[in-house]
């Protein structure tokens, strides 16, 4: 007969946790140092390049946050609520669904309202944000309270029926109710952890509690968002943790298993989390540099003379475009005909703009001009 594994919210002083602080001085002053310098660098720029670089930012933490769950959003809707979010106008923007806007609504809540306390009541209107519809997929789930248990235990399995493996099981829906309280209430009233440290807490916290029938994920990583938030004393976000957790997927849910049957000392937990902060950081430079090159390239061509449809796809490119640029694609994005979508690229050709690729085979691709790729 197996034994139960035991699970780290069924030890006796759940939930003190303890860390070695030694170990990490380094990683945590890394972190601190990166922050210090990504936010020095955003005050330098304008209020339109931070608001930019901003709805970059949140729309790659959506898309990524939900891509940790193998689910994948529409990016042109997810960019469109954020926009709207952010109150910029922005053209050619497409309608979101609901479902998009829920997890938009949420996440900017949490950043942008990130020094507002987190009632249990919050929480509720974020998760029925997140399901607008009160099913997850085609399966029906209580929205908007804590977890029942109605049809067994919560928990996290992996395996063919009857031969499952129980990586997780969460604590019982019976204790939901005060382990919650008491998670609320150290959230908003601990003022005296490094608000860095406490969004690697909170995160492991809350995502042991699991109170929700599902959403569990993506809550954890808003209030992860949001202590984050706190922490740059700015609800603008320039980098994304989600979308480096999704990179490092692996290992984040190796990191956790482990910590969940351990004991109460985190410090390897809190040592992955500063990593992987550190890695988001460190990246946010893809973003920063195209957002600064968008800016500089509608500078550099502010008296090119161009319709709307060209500059639709012009910006559509410099946001980043997946996969490569044909006519049938232009024709397609811009809703014209393909000699109409010819026509565009060749006036772009002949004004410098946008050139063949080189290795263009049996389809012919299109490209930035190279030279218009360097910054200024």
């Amino acid at each position: 007969m197996h034994r139960m594994k035991v699970f780290i919210h069924q030890l006796d002083h759940w939930p003190n946790f303890t860390w070695r602080s030694d170990e990490l001085i380094n990683p945590l002053s890394e972190v601190r140092n990166l922050q210090g310098r990504l936010l020095g660098r955003m005050e330098s720029l304008g209020f339109d390049l931070r608001n930019e670089s901003t709805l970059e930012t949140l729309t790659l933490d959506v898309l990524k946050s939900t891509e940790i769950e193998s689910e994948f959003l529409n990016p042109d809707q997810v960019r469109s609520s954020v926009a709207r979010k952010l109150g910029m106008d922005i053209t050619g923007l497409v309608e979101p669904d609901r479902y998009v806007d829920g997890i938009v609504e949420m996440t900017f809540d949490a950043t942008h309202n990130c020094f507002k306390t987190v009632s249990t009541e919050r929480l509720f209107n974020w998760h029925a944000a997140l399901f607008p519809t009160g099913r997850s997929g085609m399966k029906k789930i209580t929205v908007a309270t804590w977890r029942t248990d109605s049809k067994g235990p919560m928990q996290v399995v992996s395996g063919v029926v009857g031969k499952e493996k129980v990586h997780f099981q969460a604590p019982d829906s019976s204790l939901l109710e005060s382990e919650m309280n008491r998670f609320l209430d150290w959230f908003n009233t601990n003022n005296k952890l490094d608000l860095v440290l406490k969004a690697a807490v909170t995160h492991l916290w809350f995502i042991t509690l699991h109170p929700f029938d599902d959403g569990n994920g993506r809550i954890a990583r808003a209030l992860t968002d949001m202590a984050l938030a706190q922490s740059d004393r700015s609800s603008q976000r320039f980098y994304s943790m989600s979308a480096q957790i999704r990179i490092e997927r692996k290992q984040y849910y190796e990191i956790l298993e482990k910590t969940q049957t351990g004991n109460l000392d985190i410090t390897d937990w809190i040592k992955w989390f500063l990593s992987c902060l550190t890695n988001a950081l460190k990246s946010t430079d893809t973003i920063l540099n195209r957002v600064l090159f968008k800016a500089d390239f509608w500078t550099r061509n502010v008296e090119t003379v161009m319709n709307e449809r060209q500059k639709k796809l012009l910006n559509k490119i410099l946001d980043g475009l997946e996969g490569k640029l044909t006519s049938s694609k232009w024709a397609k994005m811009a809703k014209c005909s393909k000699d109409t979508a010819i026509r565009d690229i060749n006036d772009l050709i002949s004004k410098n703009i946008i050139q063949k690729e080189e290795a263009g085979g049996r389809s012919t691709y299109y490209e930035l001009k190279k030279y218009r790729l360097k910054l200024s």
